[in-house]
């Protein structure tokens, strides 16, 4: 593949694999290890994108399906592609669509062709594929796109819907739908069948996403490498994945139910099965000791719904843990929601009890107020993980963020 993607690694951690990086774009530049705000719909809900990068954030993702369905790629390159479009002046990613498809969209038949599926908003059906994946990715311009992969579910059941307030009436697709999860598979047997169908059905994917991509000298293509919980079938699928010379690589698939123990594991064998030279990219993680823990095993870029999507649910995040900011004991509490925390709303002098009301009264400052500060939160936590790379200094790390401590792989 040709590459218009640079990646410079400045600084190797002493005590992992954990490294400080940077990655050239043709919109721009962004630091790693890098957490990347969900614009699901061509937007960071509620925010303008100059405050979206008052919070730090340097790249942003788009969501395929979403955009796919509305307003369509067409429109969307009519205007520019997407960051004239939504006004972003920086880097952006777009996934493949595919996880959407999977675990959302009223499914109407997988198979070697692609995905049929009908659409959330107004039923009609549409047929995804390999090919059309990367045409609309093509078409929406961000600068690094996603393979189109095969992502088999968990192994252990888990609600179809986390988080809250996401499940939308009727079970529909939930606005930030990046965290929603298909329904596990709990027959051992049927499992490793499915996950072995997804490996096998990805890699053959890749090969028409590859031939498909008609702006690579524009956009890098990173392929993702599947296989579960299943440590054979994740080095069976990232052996292959590496004949690819692709400008950087994904570990998709461990975002679908699993604990931060198995998160760990998969990251910390995969992590080192793919190019060192090259940025690696862990999808949809996550939680602050999932980010930690991956950041050790060489992981550099993250992406994730929680910072905006439980900000507009009344739920914070602080280095000491979440707070629910709904709940009865802040309405007289005059404090700033973290009094260590520069963003617009600590700094600013909002309190936990004006926004306790804000939430009461359903007025939109408080989800507005809230998203600024969880995404600010996840962007200090690089930044922070950043200076523990290049001092060594993981012990000051750890007393500053205990939110954030490991759990046993």
């Amino acid at each position: 593949m040709s590459n218009p993607l640079q990646f410079a690694i400045s600084h190797q951690d002493a005590s992992s694999r954990a490294r400080v990086g940077r990655v050239t774009t043709p919109h721009g530049v962004f630091d790693t290890p890098a957490f990347m705000p969900v614009g699901t719909q061509g937007t960071v809900k509620g925010l303008l994108p100059d405050r979206v990068r008052g919070t730090g954030s340097q790249i942003i993702l788009g969501n395929t399906y979403h955009l796919l369905l509305r307003p369509g790629a067409e429109a969307v390159a009519k205007q520019g592609g997407l960051q004239k479009w939504t006004r972003w002046q920086g880097p952006m990613l777009t996934d493949s669509g595919g996880f959407q498809v999977f675990s959302l969209a009223n499914i109407n038949r997988i198979d070697e062709a692609g995905v049929r599926f009908r659409s959330h908003i107004d039923g009609r059906e549409i047929m995804l594929t390999p090919e059309e994946s990367i045409r609309v990715q093509n078409l929406l311009g961000a600068d690094i796109i996603m393979a189109f992969d095969d992502c088999p579910p968990a192994r252990t059941p888990k609600p179809r819907w986390e988080g809250p307030g996401v499940a939308k009436k009727g079970g529909a697709a939930p606005d930030d739908a990046k965290t929603a999860v298909p329904p596990a598979v709990t027959d051992e047997r049927e499992y490793l069948r499915r996950v072995r169908e997804a490996n096998e059905r990805t890699l053959r994917w890749l090969d028409r996403c590859v031939a498909a991509h008609g702006r690579k000298s524009e956009q890098s293509l990173f392929p993702i490498c599947q296989g579960g919980t299943d440590m054979e079938m994740r080095q069976w699928c990232a052996q292959r994945l590496v004949q690819v010379d692709a400008p950087g690589y994904a570990i998709g698939g461990v975002a679908v139910g699993e604990g931060s123990a198995e998160i760990r594991k998969v990251v910390e064998f995969t992590a080192p099965l793919l190019p060192a030279h090259k940025p690696r990219y862990l999808m949809g993680v996550g939680y602050e000791r999932d980010i930690v823990a991956a950041v050790r095993a060489g992981i550099d870029m993250f992406d994730c719904v929680l910072p905006s999507r439980n900000g507009r649910n009344a739920q914070v995040f602080t280095r000491q843990g979440p707070m629910k900011l709904r709940n009865a004991k802040f309405i007289d509490d005059p404090r700033p929601v973290d009094e260590t925390c520069d963003c617009d709303c600590c700094a600013g002098g909002y309190s936990r009890a004006y926004l306790n009301h804000l939430f009461r009264a359903n007025e939109m400052l408080g989800p507005i107020l809230l998203s600024i500060h969880n995404i600010r939160h996840f962007q200090r936590l690089m930044l922070d993980i950043r200076a523990a790379i290049r001092d060594n200094a993981w012990p000051a790390f750890a007393a500053r963020w205990p939110v954030a401590e490991l759990v046993p792989a």
